[in-house]
């Protein structure tokens, strides 16, 4: 049986990832971590709509935008759960 992932929550979800990934270097300063986030979120955005056959927008910018907001909401899921 397949499950369909929601399109724009992959993104919150990568991110997220990264996010994680990023916490774990103590070398690098918290307050770039939003920064890396939201580019990694808009780039992901553009290529979504590229391969993805439903997403939500058609145009680039747009495009970017849903990814940047997705990519900081994962740098602050981890401070709703808290």
């Amino acid at each position: 049986m397949f499950y369909e992932i929601g399109r724009v929550e992959v993104i919150t979800v990568i991110t997220y990832l990264i996010y994680l990934g990023c916490k774990e270097f103590k070398d690098l300063d918290n307050k770039y971590i939003p920064l890396i986030c939201g580019v990694t979120g808009g780039i992901l955005g553009v290529i979504g709509m590229y391969t993805v056959p439903d997403f939500p927008t058609k145009d680039i910018l747009n495009s970017m935008a849903i990814g940047i907001v997705s990519g900081l909401f994962a740098t602050k899921a981890n401070q709703i759960s808290k």
